[in-house]
């Protein structure tokens, strides 16, 4: 049985190495009447250079019919979109599964929603790969995902909330609050797929020391962690070494954030993702 893997571009993966199931739909960020599509060749620091100095911007997510092209012609198809709460990503994709069971009775169809973003949705992708690699049923591997997702935390360090404010995402006193003061957000996502804070800092030293505390009581014990960061590759590495220093061998990958998460990060901002032990 042949299968495709097919996520947003919101989870940073554009690309999945050996691995030729996989493909993207991209979201698009608009700029002050220019628009950047989420896809393999976008310049980032392009895109935040523009809109640190922009008078107007936004995002739109997939539509169906981007998400039915993208399912192809396999007979089982297993899609991965950011939070159902924080996009229209997740509605449209079901509208597409919901039309294309219609018009390919034969061929099967599930959605996750990551109800987060970034290796979140990656450690999902890589997780769907590995079952349909050991033989594993659709049925099996759609409920080994799932209960595989219920071990995995998302925390992003942002030195900025600006985006996520004008888009709804934070509440804006909030947001006004930390840039006059300061204060770097570390953020986590609800059981909902919303955002939360789970602390704040000042100064990038203690943040960083905050970050990494918070990944180690989250549960992290040296299992896969995947952390992308927008134009703030030393940070990322740091908190890589940091991290082999306690897990040696740990399954750490640093990637730089495409597009939609480069947007709401912004500069500096770090997504970290990874496997919990209960």
């Amino acid at each position: 049985m042949s299968y495709r893997i097919v996520s947003d571009s919101s989870s940073n993966l554009l690309e999945f190495k050996g691995n030729e199931h996989y493909t993207t739909v991209p979201l698009k960020i608009m700029v002050d009447g220019v628009e950047f599509v989420d896809q393999k060749g976008l310049d980032t620091s392009a895109l935040v250079n523009a809109f640190e100095h922009s008078t107007k911007d936004s995002t739109s997510c997939p539509n169906a019919g981007e998400w039915m092209e993208a399912f192809g012609e396999a007979d089982e198809v297993y899609a991965v979109t950011i939070s159902s709460n924080l996009s229209g990503s997740y509605a449209a994709c079901v509208m597409a599964k919901e039309q294309f069971e219609v018009e390919h009775p034969e061929v099967k169809v599930h959605v996750f929603d990551s109800k987060a973003t970034g290796g979140s949705m990656q450690l999902i992708i890589e997780k769907i790969a590995e079952c349909k690699e050991a033989g594993m049923s659709f049925e099996e591997t759609v409920d080994a995902v799932n209960e595989y997702y219920k071990h995995t935390k998302i925390l992003f360090l942002l030195e900025s909330l600006g985006n996520l404010s004008k888009n709804g995402r934070v509440n804006p006193a909030v947001a006004k609050v930390a840039s006059f003061l300061g204060i770097r957000f570390l953020g986590k996502a609800s059981e909902e797929g919303t955002i939360q804070q789970a602390s704040i800092a000042r100064g990038a030293k203690k943040a960083f020391a905050t970050l990494y505390n918070e990944i180690l009581k989250m549960g992290y014990n040296g299992g896969k962690l995947r952390l992308s960061h927008c134009l703030n590759p030393d940070q990322a590495h740091k908190m890589k070494d940091e991290l082999l220093a306690k897990f040696p061998g740990a399954d750490i990958v640093v990637d730089n954030c495409t597009g939609l998460c480069s947007y709401y990060a912004e500069r500096g901002g770090m997504i970290v993702c990874f496997e919990i032990k209960d």
